[in-house]
């Protein structure tokens, strides 16, 4: 079975800039962005999502906080 990849990138993040991004998995896995060239994506798929998902309710990363923009 495949499924549809999920990208999470700070750009498309409501919650980019503020201290939210000190806890977040994203940050947690690519590193703080030292400015706008330097921020990438974390593209993953479903079973990936699900797997960070649990890793984090076991206390082993941080939460993912991404909160998509709206409009």
């Amino acid at each position: 079975m495949t499924s549809t990849p999920i990208s999470i990138s700070c750009d498309d993040c409501s919650l980019e800039g503020t201290n939210a991004c000190d806890d977040c998995l994203v940050t947690y896995l690519l590193g703080p962005a030292d400015g706008p060239s330097e921020r990438q994506a974390v593209i993953v798929d479903v079973m990936e999502a699900r797997a960070m998902r649990m890793l984090h309710e076991v206390g082993l990363v941080p939460e993912l906080r991404f909160a998509r923009r709206v409009g």
